[in-house]
């Protein structure tokens, strides 16, 4: 399925506030919520931002080593989600799928990187029908949080 980045929020939890991308699946009302760090959701939004602030950030780094190399993301999937063993929910997993001069590669990436990547490059995002099935929710919910760019001052 193919998704896009709608939105990095930040949401109140009992633990105190957590960052969380939007995924937006097309053809879907509902979205899929993944929650990350501060650092990822502050580096998915200055992809989305496209702008130039100097210094290469690690998502930069790394995007211009691979291109150094002669490589490219071709797309980022996300792929599944894994049980915890405390049964408190799951990890998402994604992989980053790469045109390298040897041809394609596929390597294990947390979804947050690899979206931060995938914000950069414009490389497409796809979901896999299980994970949409599994961590859909409603898109409403997440309107009304503040974005990340409000709450941190980094960007």
């Amino acid at each position: 399925m193919q998704a896009s980045i709608d939105a990095v929020r930040v949401a109140g939890t009992p633990q105190g506030p957590v960052p969380v991308v939007v995924l937006a699946v097309e053809g879907e009302d509902d979205v899929v919520p993944i929650f990350i760090g501060f650092n990822e959701a502050t580096s998915i939004a200055r992809g989305l931002e496209a702008e130039d602030i100097g210094r290469p950030l690690t998502h930069d780094l790394l995007l211009d080593v691979m291109e150094e190399l002669g490589s490219r993301i071709d797309r980022v999937v996300v792929s599944e989600i894994a049980e915890r063993e405390d049964g408190q929910g799951g990890t998402y997993i994604a992989d980053l799928h790469v045109e390298t001069p040897r041809g394609e590669t596929v390597i294990d990436a947390r979804p947050s990187d690899s979206l931060a990547l995938a914000a950069r490059t414009n490389a497409e995002i796809e979901i896999t029908e299980d994970v949409f099935e599994d961590g859909r929710d409603d898109s409403e919910k997440f309107d009304q949080l503040e974005d990340i760019r409000n709450v941190s001052g980094e960007l």
